[in-house]
């Protein structure tokens, strides 16, 4: 029967080929898809699917399914579709949403025969302020029983981890003075983040090697004759597990309460992006795609990456079973948020990468629909995180 998925693929090979490339020449910043969105759900729609936009709270996410004929799991595939500034599709996702979208409509031509059914899920601005955290938050996965997607990179590797991650600002409000004539008046905000820095990086030594914290100052004054009355900075910090990274957070919570505390300045401190959680890879299911990429690629699958970075991937793989393995073009070396990068997804190995992933989606969602031994090791492994 993969038979017939492969043969599906030849009929729309032009298709996706045409929409990445369409993609790349359009590319739009996360939350302002508008033009992406349409490209992707009126092929869908022309495909059979029933399409809902604007989940969420979000414009331009979206929510494709095809409903079998015969009661089965429900797959989805995840789309991303959002540009970089600058560079464009610097990280790929023109092949992103046209893997997942031709994936989607390769596997449900054998719907009808096989049963279960098929979303796709349109999730935006994974680049900034990822939309797949409030689809995991507010149910959109409920009915859900697997959740893929693939990013392409160099060469090809498994599913791996990354860090959950929260995006922390601190505001510090002090008092005006002049800084020669009459210091003795103002509150230097500024001193508070230098202070939050400080006790930052003594911090570091206690913290576990897998722990990140970058951050910047944001705003810090604007003359050096005045005492600054505001001095913003904004960090990143994450680590290797949700709980953890809670108790981390804490304590740079209290360092920034404590510079406040030195100085005489007010503090606020807010989130200024979504926060993502780890990523926990669906072993059995990340197996699957690995055999069927394999087969596919004639390439091999090296063993997942350390990753440093963080995904809203990871927000999905907490609610559902979940994948976001790597497709490789070929190229080692070659590094994504880079023009190279973009500009390998337009070329025939980009063009190549797109197919390979969308049928090793495709076969992966037909291993699920119609091995019953693979679905249960899956749930049975997604129960037992």
């Amino acid at each position: 029967m993969k038979d017939e998925l492969t043969k599906e693929l030849d009929y729309i090979k032009q298709d996706l080929q045409k929409m990445s490339d369409h993609l790349y020449y359009n590319p739009e910043l996360g939350d302002q898809e508008f033009e992406s969105m349409k490209l992707l759900t009126n092929y869908l729609e022309k495909q059979g699917f029933q399409v809902e936009t604007g989940l969420v709270g979000r414009t331009t996410a979206f929510k494709a399914t095809y409903e079998g004929e015969k009661p089965g799991p429900k797959i989805a595939y995840l789309a991303e579709y959002d540009a970089l500034p600058g560079v464009g599709h610097g990280c790929g996702h023109n092949l992103i949403g046209t893997m997942s979208v031709g994936a989607a409509v390769i596997l449900s031509k054998q719907i009808d025969h096989i049963g279960g059914s098929v979303v796709v899920l349109g999730t935006p601005a994974e680049e900034t302020n990822g939309a797949k955290v409030p689809m995991s938050d507010e149910g959109i996965f409920s009915d859900i029983d697997a959740a893929m997607i693939v990013h392409p990179s160099d060469l090809s590797y498994s599913s791996g981890d990354s860090l959950a991650m929260d995006a922390i600002q601190f505001a510090y409000s002090g008092k005006a003075s002049h800084a020669a004539a009459s210091p003795e008046k103002g509150i230097n905000a500024l001193d508070s983040v230098i202070q939050l820095f400080n006790g930052i990086n003594a911090l570091r030594e206690h913290l576990t090697s897998d722990v990140r914290i970058h951050g910047i100052i944001s705003e810090g004054g604007q003359a050096a004759n005045v005492v600054p009355d505001s001095a913003v900075a904004q960090f990143y910090v994450r680590a290797k597990e949700r709980d953890y990274l809670n108790e981390v957070v804490e304590k740079v919570h209290n360092i920034a309460k404590g510079a406040a505390l030195m100085t005489g300045a007010t503090l606020e401190i807010s989130n200024y992006e979504l926060s993502y959680d780890n990523m926990i890879t669906n072993k059995a299911l990340s197996d699957a795609f690995n055999k069927n990429l394999q087969q596919v690629s004639g390439g091999p699958v090296l063993p997942a990456k350390q990753s440093y970075g963080s995904i809203d991937m990871g927000n999905v793989s907490q609610v559902v079973p979940a994948i976001h393995p790597y497709i490789g073009f070929g190229e080692e070396g070659l590094t994504a948020h880079t023009q190279d990068f973009a500009d390998k997804t337009i070329t025939e190995e980009g063009h190549q990468t797109l197919a390979n992933g969308a049928l090793s989606l495709a076969f992966t969602g037909y291993d699920l629909l119609t091995d019953k031994a693979l679905y249960q090791s899956m749930q049975q492994e997604f129960k037992g995180k």
